[in-house]
C-alpha cells in the first residue's frame, strides 16, 4: 500500500440491476455517495444517459440536488450534461441555484454528445443538427458567463446592451470541466483554459494523445492557470479477483450487448450473468474488457491505478465502481459497488487501520 494519498473521485451512472425500480437505484446512489463522502473520495458525479432500462442518470442537476442535501462535504456534480440536449441559459440557471444552495460543492461536466439514441434526441432541445455540434464551444463561453457573478453581456439589434444572469446575486461560480475522449476534446479544453477530464472508462484508447494535445496547447484563462486532468476508470474490486470478475461479468455482457447493437434490458445479477450464454463475438468483447477494466483484489487494484495515473501524469482518477450483485441483495443498496470504494479507500486515501476504523463507526 502506498504512503502517499492519491485523489480519487466517483462517476455513477446510478445501475437499475434486475427487480429494482429507479426509487431503489436512486437510493443506492444515495447510499454510495454517503460511504464516498465518508472514505474520503474527492466528487462524485453523475451522468446524462435517457431511455436505457439498466440506467437511472437521466437529469444530473435534480441527481445532484438529492445528493449534495445527503452528504456533508464531498464535491457533487455532472459527469456530464450533454450540452446539445438544453439551452445555455437554463444550465447556467440549473447549475447557478446548485452552487448557491451548496457553495464550494459543485461541479459542471460538460459533453458534447447526445446520451442517447435519435427518437430521445428529437424529443429534446436538439435537433441533431450539424450546426448545434459546431456551436458547442460557444455555448460552454456562454454558460460560464452566464454563471460568472458579472453576468453575459449581450448587444440586442437596437444597439440597447443588456446583462443576463444565471442567478440574481451569486457568489460562486460552479467548477466548469469538460468531458471527452477525442483529440477535439483536448484541443477545445485546451483552448478555452479548462479543466479536462478524458473518458477512458468508455474510449480506452487515445489516451495518451489527447492528454498530450491537451497539455501542450494548454492557453491559461481566468479560473485556470495551468493544465488539470482526470482519468476515468472501470472498476470491481473484492476481497478475491474470482469474486471481482463475477460482479462485474453483468457490466461487461451488458456493453458488449451495446456495442453489438443489441436489445439491452436491466443490469442481471451476479447469478443470472453467470448462466447467460455468450456468443463467440460477446465473448471476445467481454475478454478485452477484463484485461482493460480494473477488476481485481484490492492490493493488485491498487497498484494498477497508481500506474496508470502516473502513466499520464493525471492529477486525479475517477472511478465508475461496475459491479451488480448477488440474487436477493437489498434493493436498496449496491453492496459490489460500496465494497469496491472501501477497499480502494483502504489502500490509496486513507490506509487500511483508518479505513477499518471508518467502517466499524460506519
Amino acid at each position: 500500500m502506498s504512503t502517499s494519498p492519491l485523489s480519487l473521485s466517483v462517476l455513477d451512472l446510478i445501475p437499475v440491476r434486475t427487480s429494482q425500480s429507479s426509487a431503489h437505484a436512486i437510493a443506492a446512489a444515495v447510499h454510495l455517495a454517503r460511504s464516498a463522502d465518508r472514505l474520503g473520495y474527492t466528487r462524485y458525479w453523475v451522468a446524462e444517459h435517457h431511455n436505457m432500462q439498466a440506467v437511472a442518470s437521466t437529469n444530473p442537476p435534480v441527481l445532484i440536488g438529492i445528493l449534495a442535501a445527503q452528504t456533508e462535504r464531498i464535491r457533487v456534480g455532472a459527469g456530464g450534461v450533454m450540452l446539445p440536449n438544453h439551452s445555455p441559459l437554463v444550465i447556467a440557471e440549473q447549475f447557478g441555484i446548485l452552487e448557491a444552495a451548496y457553495p464550494g460543492r459543485i461541479d459542471l461536466g460538460l459533453g458534447r454528445a447526445p446520451g442517447s439514441d435519435p427518437m430521445i434526441t428529437a424529443l429534446l432541445r436538439s435537433s441533431g443538427a450539424v450546426s448545434e455540434v459546431d456551436a458547442f464551444p460557444r455555448n460552454i463561453a456562454d454558460i460560464a458567463a452566464l454563471l460568472h457573478p458579472d453576468g453575459a453581456s449581450l448587444s440586442l439589434t437596437s444597439g440597447r446592451e443588456y446583462t443576463l444572469h444565471a442567478t440574481p446575486a451569486a457568489t460562486g461560480i460552479p467548477e466548469i470541466w469538460l468531458l471527452g475522449s477525442s483529440d477535439y476534446s483536448a484541443r477545445l479544453a485546451a483552448r478555452q483554459g479548462m479543466p479536462y477530464v478524458f473518458a477512458n472508462h468508455f474510449a480506452g484508447d487515445g489516451t495518451t494523445a489527447a492528454l498530450e494535445l491537451y497539455r501542450r496547447g494548454f492557453t491559461p484563462s481566468e479560473t485556470l492557470d495551468a493544465p488539470r486532468t482526470i482519468l476515468t476508470l472501470n472498476v470491481s474490486v473484492a476481497d478475491t479477483r474470482g469474486e471481482a470478475l463475477a460482479l462485474a461479468l453483468p457490466q461487461m455482457q451488458q456493453m458488449a450487448r451495446l456495442r453489438s447493437g443489441l436489445p439491452l434490458g436491466p443490469l442481471a445479477t451476479v447469478e443470472e450473468a453467470a448462466a447467460a450464454p455468450m456468443a463467440p463475438a460477446l465473448l471476445e468483447m467481454v475478454e478485452r474488457m477484463t484485461a482493460a477494466w480494473i477488476i481485481d483484489e484490492p492490493v493488485a487494484a491498487a497498484a494498477r491505478i497508481r500506474a496508470l495515473a502516473a502513466q499520464f501524469g493525471v492529477d486525479e482518477v475517477m472511478l465508475q465502481p461496475i459491479a451488480s450483485a448477488h440474487t436477493g441483495a437489498d434493493m436498496a443498496t449496491s453492496p459490489g459497488r460500496e465494497r469496491t470504494l472501501e477497499l480502494l479507500a483502504a489502500q490509496l486515501l486513507i490506509g487500511e487501520h483508518l479505513a477499518a476504523e471508518l467502517l466499524r463507526a460506519g
